[in-house]
């Protein structure tokens, strides 16, 4: 009877969940993204842009292959995207209240984070479903073999996907309940595990393999061999690339489910059950009196951790008459700057400071080609805790309605948006010197270019979705690219071969418009 009970309190929630994330825009964009991820990975027979190709060839478009690469390619973005997607769960609870009355129930630790951990798996496992119809609706689509084997199409999203994208929906979970965690750390810090984690397939130094690519390869190298289609210097790719040629293709029946490969995903999954339910250790579900390990909570301003949606202090107004004389429009700007630049800068501590002169006197003493390559990258990748704020405050301490009558709101948005270009230019300052000293005018016209889009997409993103999340979601991997020589993705000049600086500095204009326009449109929807 008990365990019923708590079975019923822990799929009550984990539905009432999933019912509530369902709903939200972020799941229907990522479900979207998907979608089309999963059109790219069955391209046509003549296309050159594909996602996955072993030497110059790729398996005939059957059940087993078209499942074996849709998996892998949604399992790729969903460990990714999907993350920040259920992330946050735990926070809206305690932001709405509904923790306040977690905690007054008896729902037990263990159980309120299974109920979260089997929502955000319902959500991420639903969108594997929906890549699961779009695999069978492409194999069909491309007619090299319409016979759609339901056993082979679904065995690689279950046994690929689906461990992946568990192990998912628990790391974002632990990530909530670990306070350094909490906020946009754990935003960025999960990219770069993600690179670990879901890409060690790809290379044999790294020892972890989330997504099970390497036994994939293994298989499909097998195969060729075995018709006499290997060869030495052939190499496995998995992700958008663009192919001289179009690839040849080869007879592959899937690849082989042995005890052992089985074992390891039932355990993957084992894991992220534990995972899940570790916090169950230190969690505190929301009791105000409580803090970590059962010991008082710490109250007072800046106990939220940096980068963190979480509502800050409503502002309290005291009448004291009207004022003698109107203010002055120039002063009125300044004023404005100088307190959106405040909190900017709120969140940069001390240490913050150190490492940003740390890499200002680098960019003075590396060799030139260092300078744009290695040191500038790294300078602009340090202040995306602040650049994610831009846009979102007004949300996230709900003086929106305030401030939508202010009579001049793009007056704010651009005193905001000049913050942001502050920010950018003081990180950057040091490179663009080295650049001019140099005599670099490529360089310095490509850092131009870069310092007004990133404030720009950060404004952009920040006003649209409302949370700094979206930005620490997206600006991370466009970093990584451009600093892994993707030239199509270097908007500050970091390689050759990058988009011209003009063509940045567009999209920069493009960004503010979205920025500009969303304002007074969420104003009259209001």
């Amino acid at each position: 009877m008990i365990a019923r009970t708590v079975g019923g309190t822990v799929g009550g929630t984990a539905l009432g969940d999933f019912r509530d994330r369902v709903r939200r825009p972020a799941y229907a964009v990522t479900l979207l993204a998907a979608v089309g991820l999963g059109y790219l990975a069955v391209p046509d027979a003549g296309n050159r842009l594909v996602i996955m190709y072993i030497g110059e060839h790729r398996g005939e478009y059957g059940s087993a292959y078209v499942g074996t690469v849709t998996a892998l390619a949604s399992a790729l973005w969903l460990t990714l995207g999907g993350f920040y997607v259920v992330r946050g769960a735990v926070e809206r609870d305690a932001a709405t209240g509904v923790g306040r009355l977690v905690a007054a129930t008896p729902l037990r630790n263990p159980a309120y984070l299974a109920g979260k951990f089997l929502a955000n798996a319902m959500v991420l496992g639903s969108m594997v479903g929906v890549l699961a119809m779009t695999a069978a609706v492409m194999q069909v689509a491309r007619g090299e073999d319409r016979w759609v084997d339901p056993v082979a199409l679904l065995v690689p999203f279950a046994l690929l996907a689906l461990p992946a994208v568990a192990l998912t929906a628990a790391a974002a979970l632990l990530s909530e309940t670990i306070p350094i965690l909490r906020g946009g750390v754990g935003n960025i810090a999960w990219f770069f595990v993600w690179l670990v984690g879901a890409l060690g397939g790809l290379s044999e130094r790294i020892p972890v393999d989330v997504v099970g690519t390497r036994h994939v390869v293994g298989d499909l190298r097998a195969a060729m061999t075995e018709q006499g289609l290997w060869k030495d210097d052939y190499s496995f790719s998995l992700g958008l690339t663009e192919m001289a040629e179009p690839l040849r293709t080869f007879p592959w029946d899937g690849f082989a489910v042995t005890p052992g490969f089985a074992a390891g995903r039932a355990a993957l999954v084992l894991v992220a059950v534990a995972v899940a339910l570790l916090p169950a250790v230190w969690f505190a579900r929301f009791d105000p009196a409580r803090g970590r390990h059962g010991k008082p909570a710490r109250r007072g301003p800046g106990a939220g951790p940096a980068g963190e949606s979480a509502p800050e202090p409503e502002p309290t107004f005291v009448h004291r008459g009207p004022p003698a004389t109107a203010p002055v429009r120039g002063r009125t700007f300044g004023r404005l700057l100088a307190g959106e630049l405040a909190l900017v800068l709120r969140d940069a501590g001390k240490w913050w400071w150190l490492v940003a002169a740390g890499l200002a006197a680098a960019a003075l003493a590396v060799p030139s080609d260092a300078v744009s390559a290695v040191v500038l990258p790294l300078a602009w990748v340090w202040p995306v805790l602040l650049w994610s704020r831009l846009g979102t405050r007004p949300g996230t301490a709900g003086v929106e309605g305030l401030l939508g009558a202010y009579p001049s709101p793009g007056r704010r948005l651009l005193a905001e948006w000049t913050a942001g270009l502050a920010i950018t230019v003081l990180t950057g300052l040091a490179p663009l010197a080295r650049m001019v000293l140099d005599a670099d005018a490529a360089g310095a016209s490509a850092w131009l270019a870069g310092a007004l889009l990133v404030p720009s997409l950060a404004l952009a993103l920040g006003t649209v979705s409302r949370t700094p999340r979206v930005f620490q979601a997206v600006y991370p991997p466009m970093w990584y690219a451009a600093f892994n020589g993707l030239a199509p993705l270097d908007f500050m000049g970091a390689v050759p071969g990058g988009p011209h600086p003009l063509l940045v500095a567009a999209l920069a204009v493009l960004f503010l418009a979205v920025a500009a326009v969303t304002v007074p449109a969420r104003r009259l929807a209001a």
